[in-house]
């Protein structure tokens, strides 16, 4: 069940519950699966920067992959295979293929600094996980400080078939979604899903520009999942009221450091997973942090009952 260029709608990052001793919670897993489908998500992603992918040895990693994609039935699960080396994203990518997964996710190393170098990679990385594999190109230099113009996002694509998804996290990013869809429309590179991150904090804007709809990780999924129908049935205004109620706790999930505890806290506030634990190294929330958190969903309640916890 491969995804296309046609790819649209909500793809969740989901995040990896533990036990508070550091094990991988199965049963929180399940419900968390069963949580992004009752959202109205069009896909999942699993081992994503916010999945703490580099916490998980080999065999967890694929041992996650085949518990989402059982659970998740007919829904595409997309699965991040960044790595050191080719040897073990191969590895990953043909297990997760092999257990029904729709395609893989790619990151650059931090380590490439001119553009052929990032041409070339992607190219390698192809060949490595085989061209039989669908791809998404991950763009998000803040993390992984490897900046992709819209010319060298064309060359990748060009060169590679199989790269069917670009999940832009560029930022500012609104002017290269606008790029990329000019070269489309200009017959100078094939069409590409276009699905944008940075938990959401420029959705409002990003679907008017082309993008094709969110993959990302904030805690109320089921809101990015009316906003992305509101934006595409042309309800501009009500897209946009919905979007500004969470936008204050859009942005204080973002924060870099400890973004993913405030995530995780969330969604055990939801009943989604049993401990907001995160596998060492991982950060916490001070109490201070918490009750502004608290403070945060009740205004958002005043607009979403969604946010009434």
């Amino acid at each position: 069940m491969a995804f296309s260029e046609q790819a649209a709608g909500v793809y969740a990052i989901t995040v990896t519950p533990f036990h508070p001793d550091g094990r991988v919670d199965a049963a929180s897993l399940d419900r968390s699966t069963d949580f992004y489908l009752q959202s109205g998500v069009t896909g999942l992603t699993v081992l994503g920067v916010m999945g703490e992918a580099p916490k998980l040895d080999a065999q967890e990693s694929i041992a996650l992959v085949r518990q989402v994609v059982k659970r998740a039935g007919a829904t595409p699960v997309i699965v991040g295979v960044t790595a050191p080396g080719f040897a073990p994203m191969r590895t990953l990518a043909r297990e997760a293929m092999d257990a029904g997964a729709a395609g893989v996710m790619i990151a650059p190393p931090h380590t490439l600094r001119s553009d052929d170098q990032v041409v070339a990679y992607y190219r390698q990385a192809s060949e490595a996980i085989g061209s039989d594999v669908p791809f998404a190109l991950q763009d998000y230099p803040l993390a992984f400080s490897v900046v992709m113009t819209a010319e060298i996002l064309r060359r990748i694509v060009t060169d590679n078939p199989s790269c069917k998804m670009l999940k832009l996290e560029d930022w500012p990013g609104l002017e290269k979604i606008s790029a990329v869809r000019k070269l489309e429309a200009d017959g100078r590179m094939r069409r590409i899903s276009i699905l944008t991150g940075n938990g959401g904090m420029f959705l409002d804007f990003e679907f008017e520009r082309g993008s094709d709809g969110a993959m990302t990780g904030y805690a109320f999924p089921d809101m990015l999942v009316d906003l992305v129908t509101l934006s595409k049935s042309g309800q501009r205004d009500k897209a946009h009221d919905l979007f500004d109620a969470h936008l204050p706790l859009i942005r204080y999930e973002q924060q870099p450091g400890v973004g993913l505890a405030v995530r995780k806290y969330l969604l055990q506030k939801r009943g989604v997973i049993a401990s907001d634990a995160q596998r060492n190294p991982g950060s916490a929330l001070t109490a201070t942090a918490r009750a502004e958190v608290d403070y945060l969903l009740s205004r958002v309640a005043r607009h979403d009952p969604r946010a009434r916890l």
